[in-house]
C-alpha cells in the first residue's frame, strides 16, 4: 500500500466521504487512490475556490469534514479566500496538498512556493508530512483538528514522494475533542447581570444559532427583558416559522453604535464582541460604548446552547417561554421586481426545509426579515466578507443534504467570481435555484462612494462600480454551463420561473432583473 491509499483510508475510516478537488501532476497518487480505497465520492470543480467554498458548504450543513484536494501552491492560493470565510464560520474542512518530491524541492521548478506560509492564515492547523510511513497519522490528526472543538480548517500538505512511496496502513481515528462546557458560575454571574436591570443585548453566534440556542435564548429573553439579536452574517441560523424572528446585529458601523448606545449590558453567546467592519474617520472600531459591560456566555468554541438553556433555568424561565414566529401568508407580490417584491416573492414560495446561501448583498436585505415568517428554513451567510462564496456553498450544501432544496440568492458581481460551480451543479445533477439579483451594478460600493462624501463620482470611478457595458446574460452564461435558466423582469414572472425549479429535480438559474 502507498502512502496516498493509507490517506485514503485513514480519511474514510473517520468518517470523511466527499472530496472536492481541482488537482495536478503532484496528487495523481491521491487521484489514483479514490479508485483503490472506494468509501469517498470525488466531485471535480473547475476552479479551486469552488473546491474551498463548497467544502466549506458541506461542512456546515454535514457537520464534519470533506477533503480537498490542491494543486501545489498556486492552486491553493486560488482557493484561500473561501478558506477565508470558512475559517471565520469554523467550517471543519482537511485541506490536501499535493507539493514536490522532498528531493526535487531544492530545484525550485517553477511551481515551488513556501505552502505553509500561504496555509497558516487561513488554517488553525498546518503540517507538512515527512516520510510515507507518516501520512497516515498525519491524515488523523488532521481530520481531528478539523473537528475538534466548533471546528475549523486543518491544512495537510503531501509532498508527491510521501503519497507514492510505500507507507504501513491505514490508521485509526482520533479522538475528538467536544465543544468545552460552560461553567457554572459564568452563568450564575450573567444571570446576576441580567437582573440587575441595566439595558441589556444578548448577541448569539457559534451554536447558539441553532433552533435550541434560539429558543433559549428567546426564554431568557422573555424572562429578563433583553433583546435578543443573530451576529451580522451567521455563518449557519436557522429561521422560519417555530422560532423567534430575531433580526441582525447591523452592518454600517452607525447603526451598531447607535444600537449599543443604550445598552448597558452585552452578553456574547458564542459570539465576538462587535466591531466596525472597516475603519472609518471619526467611527471607533469596537462599537460597544465605554460604559457598556460586555459578559462572555459562550465562546465560539464553547457550547453556547447548552449555556443558554442553563442561564433560562438559572432564571427561572418556563419552556416555553419567548416570541415565536408564525406562518405568514404573504401577499402575491406584483409588478417590478426590487428588493421588496423580489424579497416576498421568495420568502412565499421557498419550499419548508429550503437551505438559502445568501449572497445578494444589498439586494437580498428585504428578503432575510421577511423570511422570519417563511416555512421553516436554513441560511447560510457570507461569514468572512470575501465575495464568491455563494455559489460554491450551495454546491456543498446541496451535496451534504439531496433532499433538500438549496436556493443560491446571488448578487451579479460576486457570482462571476466562481460562476464555475455552474458546472459542477449541472454535472452532479444537483438541486439547486440559483436567482441571481441581476441589478448590473456594484451597487454596495456606490453605497461606500456616498458613505465617503463621493456624490459626484467621475467617470473612472463610474466605471469601477457599474458592470455594463457589456450586460452579463447570465441565461447564456448558466446553458453554457450546462444548467438551464431563464430571465424574469416582474414579480409574477419570478414566481412562475420559482414554481418551475421548485418543481423539477436538477439546477435552474433564474436571473432576476431589477
Amino acid at each position: 500500500m502507498n502512502g496516498a491509499e493509507a490517506l485514503i483510508r485513514t480519511a474514510a475510516g473517520a468518517g470523511v466521504e466527499i472530496c472536492f478537488a481541482n488537482p495536478g501532476t503532484t496528487e495523481m497518487h491521491l487521484v489514483a487512490a479514490l479508485d483503490a480505497a472506494p468509501g469517498i465520492r470525488p466531485v471535480l470543480a473547475l476552479f479551486e475556490g469552488v473546491v474551498t467554498g463548497a467544502a466549506d458548504g458541506y461542512a456546515r450543513m454535514a457537520g464534519k469534514p470533506a477533503l480537498t484536494l490542491l494543486h501545489l501552491g498556486p492552486g491553493f492560493a486560488n482557493g484561500i479566500a473561501n478558506l477565508h470565510n470558512a475559517r471565520r464560520a469554523s467550517s471543519p474542512i482537511v485541506n490536501v496538498i499535493g507539493d514536490h518530491a522532498t528531493w526535487h524541492l531544492a530545484a525550485d521548478a517553477p511551481l515551488t512556493s513556501d505552502i505553509e506560509s500561504l496555509a497558516r492564515p487561513v488554517s488553525r492547523w498546518v503540517r507538512k508530512t515527512a516520510t510515507a510511513a507518516e501520512l497516515a497519522g498525519d491524515t488523523a490528526d488532521a481530520v481531528a483538528a478539523a473537528r475538534a472543538g466548533a471546528g475549523g480548517v486543518a491544512t495537510l500538505i503531501v509532498p508527491a514522494d510521501c503519497a507514492w512511496g510505500e507507507a504501513p496502513g491505514p490508521v485509526a481515528a482520533k479522538r475528538i475533542e467536544p465543544r468545552a462546557a460552560v461553567a457554572g458560575a459564568t452563568v450564575d454571574a450573567i444571570a446576576r447581570s441580567l437582573r440587575g436591570g441595566k439595558p441589556a443585548l444578548i448577541l448569539l453566534g457559534g451554536d447558539s444559532l441553532s433552533r435550541r440556542g434560539q429558543l433559549a435564548a428567546a426564554r431568557v429573553a422573555a424572562k429578563s427583558g433583553a433583546r435578543v439579536l443573530l451576529g451580522t452574517f451567521p455563518p449557519r441560523v436557522e429561521r422560519g416559522a417555530g422560532l423567534p424572528p430575531l433580526a441582525k446585529f447591523p452592518y454600517f458601523p452607525e447603526q451598531g453604535v447607535e444600537l449599543l448606545e443604550k445598552v448597558g449590558e452585552l452578553v456574547l453567546a458564542g459570539a465576538v464582541e462587535p466591531v466596525a467592519f472597516f475603519g472609518y474617520p471619526k467611527i471607533p472600531s469596537r462599537l460597544a460604548p465605554e460604559g457598556c459591560h460586555i459578559s462572555v456566555l459562550a465562546k465560539p468554541d464553547e457550547d453556547a446552547s447548552a449555556a443558554l438553556e442553563a442561564l433560562a433555568e438559572a432564571l427561572g424561565a418556563k419552556p416555553d417561554e419567548g416570541i415565536r414566529a408564525t406562518r405568514e401568508a404573504f401577499p402575491e407580490a406584483n409588478g417590478k421586481l426590487n428588493s421588496e417584491t423580489l424579497g416576498r416573492t421568495l420568502a412565499r414560495l421557498q419550499p419548508e426545509g429550503a437551505i438559502v446561501v445568501d449572497e445578494a448583498a444589498t439586494s437580498g436585505a428585504q428578503w432575510f426579515s421577511l423570511a422570519a415568517g417563511a416555512a421553516p428554513h436554513t441560511v447560510l451567510s457570507l461569514t468572512g466578507g470575501a465575495i464568491g462564496q455563494g455559489l460554491p456553498n450551495a454546491v456543498g450544501a446541496a451535496i451534504a443534504c439531496p433532499d433538500r432544496r438549496v436556493i443560491a440568492f446571488q448578487a451579479d458581481g460576486s457570482s462571476m467570481y466562481t460562476l464555475q460551480s455552474l458546472w459542477t451543479m449541472a454535472r452532479e445533477n444537483l438541486d439547486v435555484t440559483v436567482v441571481v439579483c441581476a441589478n448590473r451594478q456594484y451597487r454596495i460600493l456606490k453605497v461606500e462612494l456616498a458613505r465617503a462624501d463621493i456624490t459626484q463620482p467621475g467617470p473612472a470611478a463610474r466605471s469601477l462600480t457599474d458592470l455594463t457595458p457589456p450586460e452579463l446574460d447570465f441565461v447564456s452564461l448558466a446553458r453554457g454551463f450546462g444548467v438551464p435558466g431563464e430571465s424574469v423582469k416582474t414579480a409574477e414572472q419570478l414566481a412562475a420561473a420559482l414554481g418551475r425549479s421548485f418543481a423539477a429535480r436538477g439546477p435552474r438559474l433564474v436571473e432576476a432583473l431589477l
